[in-house]
Formats: C-alpha cells, structure tokens, sequence
C-alpha cells in the first residue's frame, strides 16, 4: 500500500526524513548484518578445514548456501 502525499508529508514534518531514506537506512543494515554473518560463517568454515574437521565439500557447501542466501535476498528486497 502507497502511502498518500498527506501521510509522506507528516511523515515527513515529524520525523524530520523522507520514508525513502529510512527504507535505504533499513536495508542497508539488513545487509551489512548479512555480510557480518557471511564473512563469519565462511570464517568458521575455513578454519573447520584447515583443521581438517570439515571436508572440503562441507566448506564448500557453506560458501554456495551463504552466496545463495544473499543472492535471493537481494532479489526480494531490492526489486
């Protein structure tokens, strides 16, 4: 639902900022959160396997499901 020119308005006197940039403030986070936890879980995984208490398939399999995470996500919130 599109917020009318009314409701943007007094959106807009009271909190001092457009909706659209708390949109962009929103999901900029939600996507620095999303790389936050990616660097960490590939991290985790690479020093998993170097110990060799993951395979390389495993490692892999962590790299492929973050990597496809972050692809749909993308499509869904900046489409």
């Amino acid at each position: 639902m599109t917020p009318s020119a009314d409701q943007v308005a007094a959106f807009q006197a009271n909190g001092g900022f457009s909706p659209a940039t708390v949109s962009t403030a929103i999901l900029g986070f939600v996507f620095a959160v999303l790389l936050l936890w990616g660097v960490w879980a590939m991290r985790t995984a690479y020093v998993g396997w170097a110990e060799n208490r993951l395979t390389q398939r495993q490692f892999i399999g962590v790299v492929v499901r973050f990597v496809a995470m972050y692809l749909v996500l993308s499509f869904f919130l900046l489409s």
